[in-house]
């Protein structure tokens, strides 16, 4: 600095002291003679200032002495040289060090104070007062707060200090914009500590109170800043041990990163649940049954993966493009879609995509007038304004429709969408090919099963009897249920009822075969174990995979008698007006697993009165109905209804408590002559 003399004599006031004894003691502190100087009590108060000191401030001598030091060299922010001042009186070991500000040369500057008890012993043994003595910073502190400031001007970072024993908080270079942000004006550490968020603040004071043991510290944690907004920090800092142990660090906002990192994030999850929403979608249509659900799938579910406003599928049929499912009349959101369409016309999207079997993706209206001008009265009567026409394939890339969706705003189909499209196109022409083949299956194996059925059951005047036989609705299922009436000799009857497992053609004709067996044995064999064993004997020698579930009883007209050979069958049921009971006659193994299986005979007798059921376990039986319930709610329903037979069959085929997944055949016989 200017006017350093580094004489004695340089101080004003210096008279104050005799023989000049106490500018020596302070110079002796630093031991040299210092360029800028003062001397003050314990208050603060200046007593001693040399010329250096006066002529670097600027200020007269009256403006100096007598006035806190700390306020005439940092009138702005003086808390700095107040701690500098306590730490000194308080007998620090070191030189205590602190940036503080000064004016000269009409400009403000931050310079270097260091600050010393004076040497002595004042009463009760504490310092009479201070020497401090003013610098300007080195080259590198310069640099360094240079640099610092450089760090915090445009940046959302902040420099600061944690008092450990008073709980100040302060910045190192005077406010920033991220420390006028959250703290403003506030200096104390709960104030702050009052606006961190809740979830937050235990951690955050955790890590305080780790730092009072010496800890550095370091936490990311959530802040309201002083207009509300939430803020996501990271604060680090460094403990400084002493008499006063202090943090220092830094703290910036990483508001901007935390919600970047939580779009992405939500972003990964937004693809992932699509991800898992395609994937349950392409399960759907592999497990389609009907041509009405593959096209729902893709008209009401698959659209809104690609946000558009609606979908319509239209299928080749005889030449032409018909809609599936039709559309409601007032539906005129797809272009030319809602009505029959030559599936040759290539002067519309739909026939060329169906001739050429290449997508189309338009993105506005102007681009598809420009490549299909026909379609201009179509655009008349729907708001969509972007459309993407993907054409449906079969074997051998045969086209068997069109799928198109619409937006109601212009849209850029991205080559992810595009691919994503063609794919699941691809994967409903496959289940609409495999629907087709098993529709044509089913119609082939239901006309198989009823032709198989007895047109006409045997009919007797001791007897009521009522059949019915139920297709499953689970899709394409075509089972083997049957039930049979045979005349017997002896004015005895024989009622079967069986269930080939398996499904389809195959089904129906060993059902058949099964059924001509029964008829074939039972014309020679009395005992219907012999019957039933025969029938398994035949089936299991023919090489083929198939078994079947049966009950086969015979009934003797003239005393009721009942004798029951059972394979796998469910319980019959007994039923008056008042009451129902379950017989449960010993059962063998499914005819059709081993060829030397014996069927034993039980034995009961059917009163006049009394009401017989035989059913298949598709009545009673599913995955959500145990057979046990099963039986319960029929036996409830048929009490009631015992005395007519039809009325008691057309009422358990409508009751149908096991659900529609698998085929009914029912038989019930009530035997005459009881009230």
């Amino acid at each position: 600095m200017n006017g350093a003399t580094g004489s004695t004599d340089g101080f004003a006031g210096a008279s104050a002291i005799p023989g000049g004894e106490q500018l020596h003691r302070a110079g002796a502190a630093f031991g040299t003679a210092p360029a800028a100087m003062v001397v003050a009590d314990r208050a603060g108060g200046v007593t001693l200032a040399n010329h250096a000191f006066t002529e670097f401030t600027g200020r007269t001598q009256d403006e100096v002495l007598g006035r806190p030091w700390p306020e005439v060299c940092d009138r702005a922010d003086p808390e700095s040289a107040w701690k500098l001042h306590r730490a000194a009186l308080g007998g620090a070991p070191v030189h205590q060090r602190a940036l503080v500000s000064a004016d000269y040369g009409g400009v403000s500057h931050r310079i270097v104070a260091e600050a010393r008890a004076l040497p002595g012993t004042g009463t009760e043994g504490k310092p009479d007062g201070v020497v401090v003595v003013f610098r300007e910073p080195l080259r590198e502190e310069e640099t360094l707060r240079v640099i610092s400031e450089l760090r915090t001007e445009n940046a959302d970072t902040a420099l600061w200090t944690l008092d450990l024993r008073s709980g100040r908080l302060q910045e190192l270079f005077g406010p920033s914009p991220l420390g006028r942000l959250l703290a403003g004006d506030a200096r104390g550490l709960d104030e702050l500590l009052a606006r961190v968020h809740r979830d937050d603040i235990a951690r955050v004071r955790d890590a305080i109170e780790a730092s009072h043991q010496g800890r550095d510290y370091e936490q990311r944690f959530r802040m309201f800043d002083h207009v509300g907004d939430e803020r996501s920090l990271h604060a680090r800092a460094r403990y400084i041990p002493g008499d006063h142990p202090r943090l220092v660090g830094t703290i910036d906002d990483v508001t901007e990163h935390v919600q970047l990192i939580r779009r992405l994030a939500d972003r990964r999850r937004i693809e992932a649940a699509q991800g898992r929403q395609v994937t349950d979608l392409a399960a759907k249509l592999v497990s389609a049954t009907t041509v009405e659900e593959v096209t729902g799938l893709l008209t009401d579910e698959f659209a809104p993966i690609f946000g558009g406003a609606g979908a319509a599928v239209m299928l080749v049929e005889e030449g032409s493009l018909r809609p599936s499912p039709a559309p409601p009349e007032e539906d005129a959101g797809h272009m030319g879609l809602a009505e029959e369409h030559d599936a040759s016309d290539i002067a519309h999207p739909v026939g060329a995509v169906v001739s050429d079997r290449q997508p189309r993706f338009f993105e506005s209206r102007a681009e598809i007038l420009e490549r299909f001008p026909g379609v201009a009265e179509f655009l008349h009567r729907t708001s969509a304004q972007s459309w993407a026409t993907i054409p449906i394939f079969g074997d051998r890339r045969v086209a068997l429709g069109v799928w198109q969706v619409s937006w109601g705003e212009p849209h850029h189909a991205t080559p992810d969408e595009r691919a994503l499209m063609l794919t699941l196109a691809g994967l409903a022409g496959q289940a609409l090919q495999r629907v087709r083949r098993q529709q044509e299956e089913l119609q082939l194996a239901d006309a198989i099963q009823r032709r198989m059925l007895p047109p006409q059951i045997a009919r007797f005047d001791e007897l009521s009897i009522a059949v019915r036989y139920l297709p499953a609705r689970a899709g394409w299922r075509v089972c083997g249920d049957f039930y049979d009436v045979i005349r017997l000799p002896g004015r005895r009857v024989g009622l079967v009822v069986g269930d080939v497992q398996g499904h389809g053609v195959e089904a129906a004709a060993a059902m058949g075969q099964i059924r001509v067996a029964f008829r074939a044995y039972a014309s020679n064999q009395v005992d219907p174990g012999a019957v039933v064993a025969e029938t398994n004997r035949l089936l299991s020698e023919t090489g083929e995979i198939v078994f079947a579930t049966c009950g086969y009883l015979v009934l003797d007209l003239d005393n009721g008698e009942m004798q029951a050979a059972w394979a796998g069958q469910p319980p019959a049921v007994i039923a008056t007006a008042d009451s129902y009971d379950l017989w449960e006659p010993e059962t063998g193994p499914p005819v059709g697993v081993d060829s030397d299986s014996k069927y034993p005979v039980t034995t009961r007798r059917l009163r006049a009165g009394d009401t017989l059921l035989m059913c298949s376990d598709g009545l009673v039986e599913s995955s959500g109905m145990p057979m046990d319930e099963g039986l319960r709610i029929v036996g409830e329903n048929l009490r009631g209804r015992a005395e007519d037979v039809e009325g008691a069959a057309a009422s358990l085929i409508g009751l149908t408590p096991a659900g529609r997944g698998d085929d009914i055949a029912l038989l019930i016989v009530r035997m005459n002559g009881g009230g």
